[in-house]
C-alpha cells in the first residue's frame, strides 16, 4: 500500500498499484490509452477497459509520479468515452501520456 495515501472513500481496501509506463493506442484521434502498466512484481501491464472496470469496481487503485508528487489515476468521461487521467490533470491526461512506452 502506498504510504501517502489512505483508499478512497466508498473503496473497499482497493489494492494500489504503480503507473510507470503506458501504451497509447495511435488508432484514436482523442489519443485514448490502449493499456497501463508498471514494474512492481515483475511487470505488468493491463487493457484500458480493465483498468477502468478495476478502479469502478474497487478492486484496484493506481497512481503515479507527476512533478515530483505522487498522484492518483482516475477516471473520467469525454465525448461519452472513458478514459484514465491524474487528479491533477485539466482536461487532457498529460501526466499520463508523459509515462514511457511499455515494452
Amino acid at each position: 500500500m502506498v504510504a501517502w495515501g489512505k483508499p478512497k472513500k466508498g473503496h473497499i481496501m482497493a489494492i494500489d498499484h504503480q503507473v510507470t509506463c503506458i501504451i497509447p493506442d495511435g488508432a484514436d484521434a482523442d489519443r485514448r490509452i490502449d493499456s497501463i502498466g508498471g514494474a512492481s512484481g515483475g511487470g505488468w501491464c493491463i487493457k484500458l477497459d480493465a483498468a477502468i472496470e478495476g478502479i469502478e469496481s474497487g478492486k484496484w487503485q493506481f497512481w503515479t509520479s507527476a512533478n515530483g508528487k505522487s498522484v492518483w489515476v482516475i477516471v473520467a468521461t469525454r465525448n461519452g468515452r472513458k478514459y484514465l487521467k491524474t487528479e491533477d490533470d485539466g482536461l487532457e491526461p498529460n501526466n499520463l501520456l508523459s509515462l514511457p512506452r511499455c515494452r
